[in-house]
């Protein structure tokens, strides 16, 4: 493998390894999994993300540097093994790697913003859009009904 490889496979696996560690790590899972997905990797090497970054959550990843050296390792050894091999291509690679960098780049409080407007009518309670609510509890206070005699 050329120097340029091996460096975009080192870059690879350190901005990979930072983002376990963060908020946007389900994100970078995802980028991650569609890319190994179109590699015909197996489903163990998502079980295996997610075993490294659970081991840099057990650990104090802050301050264990052997266990972070060992998983940018262990992740820069795969990247490497799939460009070799045929798998992915240098350009492939750069795709996934220049996504990574974004989103590490990106703070979490800008990405996913949403911004609702609504016109017209009228709306006489909460208005909500997501994509997920959970323990969510409305207490409405309805107007006395009107004394019927």
């Amino acid at each position: 493998m050329d120097s340029e490889l091996a460096a975009l496979a080192a870059s690879g696996a350190t901005t990979l390894v930072s983002l376990m560690v963060t908020d946007s790590w389900a994100h970078a899972r995802e980028l991650v999994g569609r890319f190994l997905a179109r590699t015909g990797s197996s489903a163990t090497a998502i079980a295996d993300l997610d075993n490294a970054r659970t081991r840099l959550l057990t650990t104090d990843a802050t301050e264990d540097e052997p266990t972070i050296t060992d998983v940018r390792a262990q992740w820069h050894v795969y990247l490497q093994q799939l460009v070799e091999a045929g798998s992915v291509t240098s350009g492939e690679l750069r795709i996934l790697l220049t996504s990574l960098q974004q989103l590490a780049a990106t703070p979490a409080t800008c990405r996913g913003a949403v911004r609702n407007d609504i016109n017209g009518g009228v709306q006489h309670g909460p208005v909500i859009q997501s994509g997920r609510i959970t323990g969510l509890t409305f207490h409405v206070h309805q107007p006395p009904a009107p004394n019927q005699g």
